[in-house]
């Protein structure tokens, strides 16, 4: 394989690593002293929302990432949880879009917790004809035969399928949770809630950590405070049907702000997701053997 396929490959790799990782009816009249609902009233409009977004199972999304001093990624598709699945396609701008070899656009596809990459025509060519890169993280995990790297995928692949009614759940647990007031979103009207967690209170309220033991914890806890990670700003636009219609979660680094903004709509769209055929993948983490390989041989070359 040319060095252009493994580029492009890696550009896949990199995007899907940023993706893994990351509303009671309502008369639109605030409560509540300066028109602010109260934390009982506020608690009770997002409770109808995490049930209805559960009960939903899917929807049509649009995320918008961006990156300090990176550009942004936009991602548009169907989304769907219980079961977890994506079929997106992603276009990215700013110093990612600078590089040639960065495709203008990229499908990406979960289903079975495995993560599909549309690698592009050019690379189907140098491929045999196979344009979709698998990727199986919890697989390559268990071949590497470490048991920590195993759980941290299994919370990944939860985390890369977050569904708003995940983070509506991680919101209510906010002691900063505040009703911002009503809002128009696209012509809809909303109510506007927000609220922080710190990277502790988030790792305690999201269930996803649960596969972590106690001293893997601390562990990351302890390289969340090195890598000065702050913590989570959280923002929901509740729409008068209990549904989310968009939020807003900005994680806080020294590097500065990543904010990954989320429209939903047609809750309960049919999310029909299929991988793509056998006969049309390769698999990422036979990729990395080869190329293990080319080290490993270029390394005795040089010794010889």
């Amino acid at each position: 394989m040319g060095m252009t396929a493994w580029r492009r490959a890696g550009v896949c790799l990199t995007a899907a690593a940023v993706v893994v990782g990351v509303a009671g009816c309502q008369d639109g009249a605030p409560a509540g002293a300066e028109g602010r609902q109260t934390r009982n009233e506020m608690t009770k409009v997002l409770q109808a929302a995490f049930e209805n977004t559960s009960e939903a199972k899917s929807a049509k999304v649009r995320m918008t990432m961006t990156m300090a001093g990176s550009g942004s990624m936009e991602l548009s598709g169907v989304q769907g949880w219980d079961p977890g699945v994506m079929d997106v396609t992603m276009k990215t701008s700013g110093v990612m879009a600078d590089d040639p070899d960065v495709p203008e656009k990229v499908r990406m596809i979960m289903v079975d917790d495995v993560v599909y990459m549309d690698a592009g025509a050019e690379q189907a060519a140098e491929m045999d004809g196979k344009r979709w890169m698998r990727m199986d993280f919890a697989a390559m995990a268990e071949e590497a035969g470490d048991a920590e790297l195993r759980k941290r995928m299994a919370g990944g692949l939860e985390n890369l399928n977050q569904d708003p009614a995940q983070q509506i759940a991680l919101l209510l647990e906010s002691p900063s949770l505040k009703h911002v007031g009503p809002e128009e979103i696209d012509g809809v009207r909303t109510q506007h809630y927000e609220g922080t967690l710190s990277f502790e209170e988030m790792v305690d309220a999201d269930e996803s950590f649960d596969l972590l033991s106690e001293a893997e914890r601390q562990e990351l806890l302890a390289d969340a405070e090195k890598s000065g990670m702050k913590g989570y700003d959280t923002q929901v636009w509740v729409n008068e049907d209990d549904y989310p219609v968009k939020m807003v979660i900005g994680m806080r680094t020294p590097q500065g702000t990543i904010n990954l903004t989320s429209d939903y709509s047609d809750y309960g769209a049919r999310a029909e997701v299929e991988a793509p055929p056998a006969r049309d993948t390769f698999d990422f983490g036979e990729m990395l053997k080869e190329l293990e390989g080319l080290g490993a041989d270029s390394g005795a070359g040089l010794s010889a």
